[in-house]
């Protein structure tokens, strides 16, 4: 998803758009996110009790990249896409983080290390 903001709007939408897609009667969901402030929401942690039957959260603690792989893999993103550079709209922005994205899908082991640690 791309959104201009990040907030609890977007975030439910992203619940109910992306997250929700992985139920299964027969498996349960169990879902880590971070401490951002739309994580908090309560409207979102409403959202969370009403589809508790097939989905756990659990939050990271505050202040703890070293718990959360999406931090590694920003810092291969601005490594193999963004770093020092400029970008003259959104769409380049866009392209750049497709490439680079679509690079870790063609060749998951490129992103082996950035991993090891969460194994």
């Amino acid at each position: 998803m791309i959104d201009e903001v990040f907030n609890s709007t977007t975030y439910m939408v992203f619940l109910e758009t992306t997250v929700s897609k992985f139920f299964e009667k027969s498996r349960r969901i169990h879902y880590i996110q971070d401490g951002a402030s739309y994580h908090k929401d309560g409207d979102i942690w409403y959202w969370f009790r009403e589809n508790r039957k097939w989905i756990e959260v659990y939050n990271l603690p505050s202040y703890s990249p070293e718990f959360n792989a999406t931090e590694t893999l920003w810092k291969y993103t601005r490594k193999e896409g963004t770093h020092n550079v400029t970008f003259e709209s959104k769409a380049e922005v866009v392209d750049c983080l497709t490439g680079v994205f679509s690079g870790i899908r063609k060749n998951p082991d490129s992103i082996a290390g950035y991993l090891k640690p969460f194994h």
